[in-house]
């Protein structure tokens, strides 16, 4: 198993791009299977995830053209749909959350699914109700199988009135992909209105969907019977660009983070604002000038600052462990309330470790007090439990004194592009030890 070894307590500097945002990848390359027609899809991130879902197609039949590192032509016009009922499919998506995108598509097309038992991040539970129901109310009907699938069949999909008991992406994206070959009008309530979910419902429309309240918690579909072919680019990833402000901020460093796509952050550079992070907007660019102190603000009566997830426009759960590893060497404290996930905070265990003063009240809220650089943090050896935890580890070891090693460093590289060597390019001290 891969490790990190970081020597800390460098000063950064320079120019970075982010990558292709994970989470749109993973709904817009679930989406070529709706047509039979070539779709050519820009700036994939060469992410892990993101890989095993284009070898997932590949498995079933789908066509994929490497035409660069970023860029990849589909065609699903031989999908082998009973390969979805094997083991080596079972064994393969249930490593994969972004699996569950499948279903939409497969279903709209080809009347069936499977829905594998959800895998990636162990940060609490993820609930299918939301898509299962949705699915349902569009005319499917499911079979639970005792080793955690759902198998999905829709003799004929027809446009329903659904209102979603919560505004889950991933489940909005899935109902999105299978209304629109349904038969008649569907209406979406309380539907995600994330940009992913937009950008989505844009290429949708490009093939020949017809959907409307593209941004909106009302989204109406009519159903078509055929889609067509398109080209669709895919935006830059918000949680990286949150990632790199974190990162230039505790390390004290001056870096550049070009082409971020900055009408489509919303709140993003605001809360970062909040916890005393200076930035300068320059075209499409953010630039993180070298602090040497940065103050969380104080609510107007005086009150200590609280920063939670909330369904977009507000701010991304998929940030918020970014955020608390940046608050440790603030001035002043903030309370971080993750609603969303039940075990995504426990990886503070390994921040205190480093010395930081973190008090974890309970599964869902932790309270920073910042350490106003007078102590810096001290390199340890620990574990990476998701993605985005892993990264603020990440963060903390490139701040912190001394040597940290990062193990199970296969959960970072599920959601980040080349790190490492990104890193090194900025002047990280960071080497992958296989």
């Amino acid at each position: 198993m891969s490790s990190f070894q970081v020597y800390g307590g460098k000063k950064l500097g320079g120019e970075i791009t982010p990558q292709g945002a994970k989470n749109e990848a993973l709904q817009i390359i679930s989406a070529v299977l709706l047509t039979a027609e070539k779709v050519t899809i820009t700036n994939i991130p060469d992410i892990i995830d993101v890989n095993l879902l284009i070898e997932l197609l590949g498995d079933m039949g789908v066509k994929t053209e490497r035409v660069s590192r970023d860029t990849c032509i589909f065609q699903a016009d031989d999908v082998n749909v009973q390969y979805l009922n094997s083991d080596a499919y079972h064994k393969k998506s249930g490593k994969l959350r972004g699996s569950v995108m499948l279903a939409g598509p497969m279903l709209a097309r080809f009347k069936k699914a499977y829905i594998p038992k959800p895998g990636g991040d162990k940060i609490g539970r993820r609930r299918l109700d939301t898509h299962i129901i949705g699915f349902e109310k569009l005319g499917a009907s499911f079979q639970y199988n005792s080793d955690g699938y759902f198998y999905l069949t829709a003799p004929e999909l027809k446009g329903a009135t659904i209102m979603l008991d919560e505004p889950s992406v991933t489940g909005t994206a899935n109902i999105v992909m299978a209304a629109v070959m349904a038969n008649g009008i569907t209406s979406i309530y309380n539907a995600a209105c994330e940009p992913y979910l937009q950008q989505l419902c844009r290429m949708l429309n490009q093939m020949g969907a017809k959907i409307a309240g593209i941004g909106s918690n009302l989204l109406t579909i009519e159903g078509v019977a055929k889609l067509n072919g398109a080209q669709h680019r895919m935006l830059p990833d918000m949680i990286e660009i949150g990632s790199f402000i974190g990162l230039a901020a505790m390390t004290q460093s001056d870096v550049t983070i070009k082409n971020v796509g900055l009408e489509h952050l919303g709140v993003i550079p605001d809360k970062f604002q909040q916890l005393g992070i200076k930035m300068n907007f320059v075209g499409d660019d953010i630039h993180i000038p070298s602090q040497d102190m940065y103050e969380i603000q104080r609510y107007m009566d005086g009150g200590v600052l609280t920063i939670y997830d909330h369904p977009w426009p507000g701010f991304t759960p998929d940030l918020l462990s970014i955020v608390l590893v940046t608050a440790t060497q603030a001035k002043g404290s903030v309370l971080i309330h993750q609603k969303m996930f039940e075990s995504r905070l426990f990886f503070v265990d390994k921040l205190i470790d480093m010395g930081a003063q973190i008090i974890l009240c309970d599964p869902h809220r932790a309270v920073v007090i910042g350490l106003e650089r007078e102590q810096k943090l001290r390199g340890i050896t620990m574990s990476s439990p998701d993605i985005r935890a892993g990264v603020a580890l990440l963060i903390a070891a490139l701040s912190a004194e001394g040597k940290s090693t990062i193990q199970n460093i296969e959960q970072i590289d599920r959601g980040y592009q080349n790190i490492d060597l990104r890193l090194q390019a900025l002047g990280a001290d960071i080497k992958r030890v296989v």
